[in-house]
């Protein structure tokens, strides 16, 4: 018997408009490797993902700010295309969120986890996440919720700057605001400035203490919840290099095992009853050396494929597996194996990798998105330093302060000049 079930075709879905997940083209490239019909919702253009020979058929998304009625339509149109029931993969917050809650007007059409169908927002949620962690007495940051500006740059210097700020609903941000789901502020007045853009922003600004980074300090967990709540699949990895550094996604993971990190991942998903595929993110505390929970995503995280057991089974697979019914091979973990995002870090891509590593865009059975990856990073990384300079050259010069004299000694000349 098969891993897969290859009669059952598979939708992944994706409304963010990021032309470089790679985590997209590791679900085209897990599923399609296995002989399963891999169908992409997703807005494609100018995308690597495009270019993969694993892709049966592009379908257009829904708009980044579509309503649950108007995602419902477009998986019913993608489902008559389809002609068959069809695992369906989100592969960020918003299509998480939004298929959790419409999982009944999707049956018959769609395989997807039982479970509340809250329970994703709550998660991604993430002023819902420090009330969760707070009531389970997991490890979280200390966190506020200031409902004013006043109040904003009072809990920031209670909490002790610098602070990390976070929008409790990151999918809702506009595009083109400038307004990033995290950042670290260090003054009073940039908390201040921060929360009267609350209405703009689309959902709640929350404070948290601010967790220095460090070796060994930034870790993660991707896990699959089946059926019985059991975690399969997936584990524990350690983030070597993050783009941004210190605070970005992951650059450089490596499967590393940790007993504590997996015992928190279980917990957490185990109290909440949740199901599916899921990432976690954990920063462990210098002082303390506690872990704390930091994100839970209820869907792929991007570098999942780091996660490829001995049987060849990931999140992705074991999703698909699980929802057609068939068995979950127990294979070995392959521990020490990594995980680079080349266009963010391209000498690690080149160095030796002992413990065995895969790639986020070139593969040797799936060579063309690697290609057009590079050649569209080199036109996103040109485009972004003619803005750069453009901007620089706007700008205009100071004119040099004038020069003292002394008055007994100012000619005509330089009176006039002044």
């Amino acid at each position: 018997m098969s891993l897969l079930d290859t009669r059952v075709p598979a939708v992944v879905l994706r409304i963010d408009r990021n032309p470089f997940h790679h985590g997209t083209l590791g679900a085209v490239r897990s599923l399609g490797r296995a002989g399963v019909d891999v169908h992409v919702v997703a807005d494609c253009a100018g995308s690597p993902v495009a270019r993969s020979r694993f892709v049966r058929r592009l379908h257009a998304p829904p708009s980044p700010d579509a309503s649950a009625d108007e995602v419902l339509a477009v998986l019913r149109r993608v489902a008559a295309q389809v002609g068959r029931p069809a695992v369906l993969v989100p592969m960020d917050d918003a299509t998480a969120i939004a298929t959790a809650r419409l999982r009944e007007e999707l049956t018959g059409s769609y395989l997807l986890p039982v479970m509340p169908s809250a329970l994703p927002e709550r998660v991604a949620d993430k002023a819902e996440l420090a009330a969760v962690c707070a009531s389970a007495g997991l490890p979280h940051p200390r966190t506020e919720v200031p409902d004013t500006p006043a109040r904003a740059a009072e809990d920031a210097l209670r909490l002790g700057l610098p602070v990390v700020a976070k929008w409790s609903r990151p999918w809702l941000l506009p595009a083109g605001s400038g307004l990033r789901s995290t950042q670290v502020l260090h003054t009073a007045r940039e908390a201040r400035e921060l929360h009267a853009r609350t209405a703009e922003a689309g959902s709640p600004l929350l404070l948290q203490a601010f967790l220095p980074p460090g070796a060994d300090r930034d870790w993660f967990f991707h896990g699959y919840a089946d059926r019985t709540g059991t975690v399969r699949a997936g584990g524990p990895g350690s983030k070597h290099l993050a783009w941004p550094r210190g605070a970005g996604l992951t650059a450089v993971g490596r499967w590393t095992p940790n007993s504590e990190v997996t015992a928190l991942a279980e917990r957490i998903t185990g109290e909440l009853g949740y199901r599916g595929i899921f990432d976690l993110d954990f920063r462990r505390c210098g002082a303390t050396g506690r872990y704390h929970l930091l994100d839970f995503n209820p869907r792929p995280g991007a570098q999942f494929r780091l996660f490829t057991d001995s049987a060849g089974l990931d999140v992705v697979r074991a999703l698909h597996a699980n929802l057609t019914g068939r068995p979950l091979p127990d294979g070995d973990p392959v521990t020490g194996r990594a995980f680079v995002v080349e266009n963010y870090a391209p000498l690690a891509a080149l160095r030796p990798a002992p413990g065995g590593r895969e790639l986020a865009w070139w593969a040797g059975d799936d060579r063309v998105p690697g290609l057009a990856m590079w050649a569209l990073w080199a036109r996103h990384v040109s485009g972004r330093l003619r803005r750069r300079l453009g901007a620089a050259a706007e700008v205009p010069a100071q004119r040099p302060a004038p020069r003292a004299v002394t008055p007994s000694l100012t000619t005509d000349n330089e009176k006039a000049s002044s």
